[in-house]
């Protein structure tokens, strides 16, 4: 919050002192912000690799994002099994070259390569 503020050309220690009293009051949380954050983007179909990324480029701490990502108990697998279903149906891939594209779509939304092999290995 306080990085978006400062590049909208917003005095640096009014920003502080802001957020600051914000964050006293409740107002604000960054553990708030992180787990929220992280549920709407396992809904949208992200994976834990982007995820990660995008909230890193937002300031968030990595101690905080992994915490968050922890206390979830979420089932990457399953998430990325709904993933690539909703894109290209409950069919897996007949042949190797529709396989990397759907692999290559996988990994653009934030999942591992040891996810995406279990995947598609599954079908073995």
């Amino acid at each position: 919050m306080i990085n978006k503020l400062k590049s909208r050309d917003f005095p640096e220690t009014a920003v502080e002192s802001v957020v600051s009293g914000l964050a006293a009051e409740g107002l604000q949380s960054d553990e708030r912000f992180t787990e929220s954050y992280i549920h709407h983007r396992i809904e949208r179909g992200y994976g834990p690799l982007r995820i990660r990324r995008e909230l890193q480029e937002r300031g968030v701490g990595e101690d905080l994002i992994e915490a968050a990502l922890e206390s979830l108990d979420t089932d990457w697998q399953e998430v990325a099994a709904r993933v690539r279903e909703k894109k290209f149906g409950s069919t897996l891939p007949p042949d190797f070259k529709e396989q990397s594209r759907q692999s290559r779509f996988l990994q653009y939304r934030g999942f591992s390569g040891e996810q995406i092999h279990r995947l598609f290995r599954t079908s073995d």
